[in-house]
């Protein structure tokens, strides 16, 4: 097992890197031995763990399970048509909640079902645990009907994941499991239990202590090496605080704006950061890397000092790897001691809860400022505005006739306002969804970012509505996306989870085809998706909504635009689905392309900021 701690309370399924309440706690009753099932140890496992919805679809080696789980008071069932469906939909769940999101599946299909959406929760570091059925023990490697190595499969995209036969470990097994997801770096933890575990007899014990030998995540950050991070902020003259979705899972947005406030850093969001810091804060240039901002992606190429706080400095941010940041020192904090150093090689290495990390940072930097004053940032700023000024994020209009798709995302976004909940897919709209709506807290935002899955809007957005009924939840999706998952609107009907979906809808898989144009001299190979701009819609996605039970609107003209987004809006009883019908030219600007060098931006096609190189 790769990382633990030992609590001596039992689990209870919190944020990742919130600080654990400082008044003493009641002792938790004692949970005594009942004789059960295995499938009701399973159910009431999950009850014990706080669960209060899982995603799922039963099959034979699962379904024992669902017996029990019927006549669970506690946790609601919402079945879904396709497991990768209810992978996303838990994983919308718990970055909307903070809490550990819970699907469901069968052996066999049912299990390799959920590989996408454990991968993806992997990559982007979201707590689910995911129990699926097996064959009976028995028959474990024979080949037996709807048999599969889960396990085997999903271990290099797990957190940690675990065969059950015994069925004496079920509430052991499930304890550690939400503990493991939770805890750390959160990530997916899949539990596959044999179906004869399942249907024996045991004795039902929830675990009133965790016990995982070697696994203990570091929290609390090194005193030596927060002190010299603060020493190397309070001195730089170019600082910029680079902020990931690690920020935002660890639930320390607040800390960062004060670390933003004291430090007077620029500040850029990564992709699965944004919502970390208020778009509106006068220090936030925006979004780094491949579709940037190019204050952003100019700060970072020119700062002395560049502060990563829950970030991965992927390939999408850094660009040419090479040149990225030649004159920065590199501080980079993070739960995850197997990203530091990873990618870009820290001059600072910085482990733990980013909730501790900045806490510390925090007082060191204070004390820095009391001892030498606040560092002249006056030149950077001057600099900084000036690229803002003279290389502002916008687009064009289309000549095409058709809408201009960064126009029906930024009204969406206008709107609808900023206490919504904005999901995208992959490609072209999820890039404009990042752009161009004002984000101003955390958990408003989900997008697939560092897999890149196709069709994850749908499902996750239905999740994110079930974690946050309250709360308008948009899936900004592309009509490419679109198809590989609608089939979950029927889940959505039936459930009355009244999401909605903009299907921005170029009739192309839009990215590809705009790397077509760019790369492949337009030559649009298998990229038309005929599902827009001719007479014939395949399929006419109006009336896709209106079969599976939703509402199903479409507009054309820049004249509709808002009444339609307002419809919609008003619409709060079945979900909606709005046919967007925009510009198959349109593009995402600025761009880097794959791997160049960042300094190589271009703020649209073939213009490319004449930099001073002397800055």
């Amino acid at each position: 097992m790769a990382q633990g701690s030992t609590p001596t309370a039992p689990p209870t399924p919190r944020p990742s890197g919130r600080a654990a309440p400082a008044v003493a706690q009641p002792a938790p009753p004692v949970i005594g031995p009942e004789e059960v099932t295995g499938a009701q140890s399973i159910i009431r496992s999950l009850e014990e763990a706080g669960v209060d919805v899982v995603f799922g679809i039963p099959g034979g080696a699962i379904l024992p399970t669902y017996d029990p789980l019927m006549d669970s008071a506690k946790v609601r069932h919402i079945l879904v048509r396709h497991e990768q469906g209810g992978g996303h939909a838990a994983s919308g769940y718990a970055h909307v909640t903070g809490r550990v999101g819970v699907t469901m599946a069968t052996s066999g299909p049912g299990a390799t079902n959920l590989v996408t959406a454990l991968a993806d929760a992997n990559m982007d570091s979201i707590p689910v645990v995911a129990i699926t059925g097996q064959v009976t023990a028995s028959l474990i490697g024979t080949d037996a009907f709807q048999e599969a190595d889960i396990v085997g499969i999903t271990l290099p995209v797990t957190k940690h994941n675990y065969l059950v036969t015994d069925p004496d470990d079920i509430p052991r097994v499930i304890a550690e499991a939400f503990h493991i997801a939770a805890t750390g770096r959160p990530g997916p933890v899949l539990v596959d239990i044999a179906k004869s575990a399942m249907q024996a007899r045991t004795t039902f014990r929830w675990p009133q202590t965790i016990d995982l030998p070697g696994y203990h995540p570091v929290t609390k950050p090194h005193s030596k090496q927060v002190r010299e991070a603060a020493r190397l902020l309070a001195t730089a003259r170019r600082p910029v605080i680079l902020a990931g979705g690690g920020i935002i899972r660890a639930g320390a947005s607040a800390l960062l704006r004060r670390l933003v406030d004291a430090s007077g850093a620029a500040v850029t969001t990564t992709l699965m950061g944004r919502g970390a810091l208020p778009d509106d804060h006068p220090q936030h240039l925006g979004m780094p890397g491949m579709h940037g901002t190019v204050p952003a992606v100019a700060a970072l190429q020119r700062a002395d000092l560049i502060v990563g706080l829950g970030t991965r400095f992927d390939d999408r941010v850094t660009g040419l790897l090479s040149s990225f940041a030649p004159q920065a020192a590199v501080v980079h904090a993070d739960i995850d001691p197997a990203e530091i150093g990873k990618n870009v090689r820290a001059d600072v290495p910085i482990v733990g809860d980013l909730v501790e990390v900045i806490a510390d940072l925090l007082v060191e930097l204070e004390r820095e400022h009391a001892h030498h004053g606040k560092p002249d940032l006056e030149a950077w700023w001057r600099q900084i505005d000036a690229w803002r000024s003279t290389f502002p994020l916008g687009y064009d209009e289309t000549d095409d006739g058709h809408l201009a798709p960064q126009h029906v995302i930024s009204r969406i976004g206008e709107i609808t306002g900023p206490e919504a909940v904005y999901v995208a897919g992959v490609g072209q709209h999820q890039m404009w969804a990042a752009q161009f709506i004002h984000y101003q807290r955390p958990r408003s935002w989900l997008n697939s970012g560092g897999l890149g899955t196709m069709g994850y809007a749908v499902p996750a957005a239905m999740g994110a509505k079930v974690g946050a009924p309250d709360r308008t939840v948009w899936a900004i999706d592309g009509d490419g996306c679109f198809q590989m998952t609608n089939q979950e609107l029927a889940t959505c009907t039936i459930n009355d989870i009244p999401i909605k979906v903009a299907v921005i809808n170029n009739s192309s898989l839009g990215m590809v085809r705009q790397w077509q144009t760019l790369f492949y001299e337009s030559r649009y190979s298998n990229t038309d998706l005929h599902t827009g701009h001719g007479t014939v819609r395949i399929p006419d996605f109006v009336k896709l909504a209106e079969a599976y039970g939703a509402v199903g609107l479409r507009c054309e003209t820049k004249a509709d635009v808002d009444a339609t987004i307002k419809r919609a809006n008003e619409i709060d009883d079945r979900p909606v689905v709005v046919d967007f019908t925009v510009s198959r030219d349109a593009m995402v600007w600025p761009m880097v392309a794959a791997g160049v060098s960042n300094d190589d931006i271009q703020y649209a096609r073939g213009l490319t900021p004449a930099w001073d190189r002397e800055d």
